[in-house]
């Protein structure tokens, strides 16, 4: 069993939940709350097993730990392959990995908790111009990963043909966190109607945050 360190908003540990449970892989979760006491992410216990003081994180049975998302999806799909959240052609592969990346490294890295901390924090920003800012990037972010789905003839059920894939794992979590900030989400039809197909899944339904045991 592995054991998943967690926060139940955190877009990235949200990806990683999806996929193990698309995978039919047990886990147990360790919350690690991002706020609470200063941020026990900051934690030495914490930042002991992940120095960049991020989550997830994810400990296998021998004791080894895995870091960043796309990393630990990654390595879940070369050694539990089946069910495949990579297509089988290489082409396939590489436009999963590009969509899972537009939101996972273009998208995310400007809104994550840490960024819109030290906007706040260190430059003085106040609460609307911290959500200008999150909603800006996130419109522009979306563009793009509409563009990317709403022309492509690969583009199926999901974002990739007719199973989850890694870009379906990144692209519904971003959506949720865009809503808690209340994105408009109006001029993103296709991204928009493949996270609610994937919302009526039951592994997306079990990962979401709202069923996780921090949640608040």
């Amino acid at each position: 069993m592995f054991t998943l360190y967690t926060y139940f908003r955190s877009s990235a540990a949200y990806r990683v939940r999806i996929a193990l449970i698309l995978k039919g892989l047990d886990y147990h979760s360790v919350p690690v709350h991002l706020v609470r006491d200063g941020g026990q992410q900051h934690q030495a216990q914490y930042l002991a097993r992940n120095p960049q003081g991020l989550v997830p994180a994810l400990a296998l049975e021998d004791g080894t730990t895995l870091t960043q998302s796309l990393a630990i999806m990654e390595y879940l799909e070369e050694t539990c392959p089946q069910p495949a959240l990579l297509p089988a052609d290489a082409a396939g592969r590489a436009r999963v990995r590009a969509i899972a990346q537009a939101v996972a490294c273009d998208i995310h890295p400007l809104n994550n908790l840490r960024v819109l901390q030290y906007l706040q924090q260190e430059l003085k920003v106040g609460d609307a111009e911290k959500t200008a800012w999150y909603r800006h990037w996130i419109s522009e972010g979306l563009k793009g990963v509409e563009a990317l789905l709403r022309s492509h003839p690969a583009t199926g059920t999901f974002c990739h043909g007719d199973s989850p894939t890694l870009a379906d794992c990144c692209l519904v979590p971003q959506v949720f966190n865009a809503a808690r900030f209340g994105c408009p989400l109006d001029d993103f039809p296709t991204v928009r109607r493949i996270v609610e197909h994937c919302n009526t899944l039951p592994a997306f339904e079990l990962a979401a945050p709202g069923r996780q045991e921090d949640a608040e």
